[in-house]
């Protein structure tokens, strides 16, 4: 999910025109910043495919048990 400045600032616990300053004056922290949301997305996402395939995982065992 992609997150909204005013996400981004909440998250941060700032106003969001603060977020939009730093983009405008300070583009490198700014740019950390956004890396920062991207590596969470994707580990967040990837944490999800692990999830589901320890579902799978353990409903093929149950189902292997059972017969």
């Amino acid at each position: 999910m992609k997150l909204t400045q005013q996400d981004m600032a909440r998250l941060l616990q700032i106003d969001a025109r603060t977020l939009r300053n730093w983009r405008k004056n300070k583009p490198f922290l700014y740019e950390i910043l956004q890396k920062g949301f991207a590596f969470n997305e994707i580990v967040e996402a990837q944490k999800e495919s692990y999830e589901k395939a320890l579902e799978l995982q353990n409903r093929f065992i149950k189902t292997k048990i059972s017969s």
